[in-house]
C-alpha cells in the first residue's frame, strides 16, 4: 500500500531563524511522500532547501488561521498537517500519524509540542510551566510525551494532522479566532462524528515564549478565549478544571479581605496559601534551584493572569481579533 501524500502547512510573517532550523528537521522526516508549503505575508526570494519539495505562497497581511486556509486549498496531500514556524518535528512525527488514517471514522491525530532541550532560560521556564502539573493538569500531555493513546476533543494547532476532506467538510479554521481557532475546529471535526486521536509519539518540539512579558501575554490570550468559549461553545470548554484558576484568584482575594477580620479565617487562608506553595514546590522539584524558584513563581502566576482574563473572558459579549 503506497503512504498517503502529505502536506505540511507553515504559516508565518517572514522567514526567519525558527523555520531555517526546522527545515533540516523535515530534511530528516523518517516519510518521503510529503510536500511542504509555507505561508509569508510577502514573497521571498531565500531558497530554504534543495532537498524538499517546498512551495512559498504570499498570504499578504493576513492571520494564521487565512494562511493555513489558503495552504489547505493549494494543498496536493491528501493529509494536511499543520504546525508553526517555531515548531520542529521528530523525525517519525508522520510516520506515527499516518497509520491512523487507514481508520476512516478517525478525522486527526495530534500530540504534544515539547519544549526543546535547548531552549534558552527564559523561555525554558515557561515551558516547564505548561508541562507542570499544578498549572495544566491532565491537559500536561500537550507539552511532554505523556499517556496513552486516546481519544481527544482538543488538539493545538502546532501539531494538528486531518484529513483533507474532513478538514474542507467544516470549512476550515475560523479567522474570528486567534487562538482559539483550533479548538473551534476540532469541535466542528467531533460534531461531524469523526474521532480525533492524541498519540504522545506523534511529536514535534515548539519553542516558547520569554517568560516576561510574552508568556505572560499568551497565557493572558488562552484564558480570554477560553472564558468566552465556555459560553459560546460550551460542549468543549464548559469544564470544571477551566474555572479552578479562577476559583483560587477568587479565593486569594476574598481569603485575604476576610482574614482581616477573623484570626481564625487567618489562619486558614494561611495554611490555604502554603499548602498550594508546598504543592508547587513539591512538583516542580527535579530543576535545578534557579529553575525551580522561577517556575514556582511563574506558575503562580500564570494561574493568576489565566484566573483573571478567564472571568473577563466569561463576560465578553464578543472576541476581537
Amino acid at each position: 500500500m503506497s503512504a498517503k501524500k502529505v502536506t505540511i502547512i507553515i504559516p508565518l510573517p517572514r522567514f526567519n531563524d525558527y523555520i531555517r532550523e526546522a527545515v533540516a528537521y523535515y530534511e530528516i522526516l523518517d516519510y518521503e511522500n510529503f510536500e511542504i508549503i509555507i505561508l509569508p505575508d510577502e514573497a521571498e526570494s531565500e531558497k530554504l532547501s534543495e532537498k524538499l519539495d517546498i512551495k512559498i505562497i504570499p498570504s499578504g497581511k493576513v492571520g494564521p488561521a487565512e494562511k493555513r486556509d489558503l495552504g489547505a486549498q493549494n494543498a496536493k496531500g491528501e493529509i494536511l498537517a499543520f504546525t508553526d514556524d517555531d515548531a520542529f518535528p521528530n523525525p517519525k512525527w508522520l510516520k506515527n500519524a499516518l497509520p491512523y488514517f487507514e481508520d476512516n471514522a478517525i478525522g486527526a491525530v495530534g500530540g504534544p509540542a515539547v519544549t526543546p532541550p535547548k531552549e534558552k532560560i527564559w523561555r525554558k521556564i515557561s515551558g516547564h510551566i505548561y508541562a507542570s502539573p499544578i498549572m495544566s493538569g491532565s491537559y500536561r500531555r500537550r507539552y511532554v510525551p505523556s499517556g496513552k493513546v486516546c481519544e481527544d476533543y482538543d488538539l493545538p494547532s502546532v501539531n494538528l494532522i486531518i484529513r483533507k476532506d474532513v478538514f474542507l467538510k467544516v470549512g476550515g479554521f475560523d479567522s474570528t479566532f486567534y487562538p482559539g481557532e483550533d479548538t473551534k475546529l476540532c469541535l466542528e471535526i467531533k460534531k461531524l462524528g469523526y474521532k480525533i486521536m492524541y498519540d504522545p509519539k506523534v511529536l514535534v518540539y515548539h519553542h516558547r515564549r520569554a517568560l516576561i512579558p510574552t508568556h505572560f501575554k499568551q497565557i493572558a490570550n488562552y484564558a480570554l478565549h477560553r472564558g468566552y468559549f465556555v459560553r459560546k461553545y460550551p460542549e468543549t470548554s464548559r469544564k470544571f478544571v477551566y474555572f479552578l484558576p479562577s476559583l483560587f484568584l477568587m479565593g486569594l482575594i476574598a481569603g485575604g479581605i476576610a482574614s482581616i477580620f477573623s484570626p481564625l479565617i487567618l489562619d486558614i487562608y494561611l495554611g490555604i496559601v502554603a499548602f498550594y506553595f508546598l504543592i508547587n514546590l513539591l512538583v516542580n522539584f527535579k530543576f535545578n534551584p534557579t529553575e525551580w524558584i522561577l517556575t514556582v513563581a511563574g506558575t503562580f502566576f500564570s494561574h493568576l493572569f489565566y484566573g483573571f482574563f478567564f472571568i473577563k473572558g466569561l463576560f465578553k459579549r464578543e472576541l476581537k481579533r
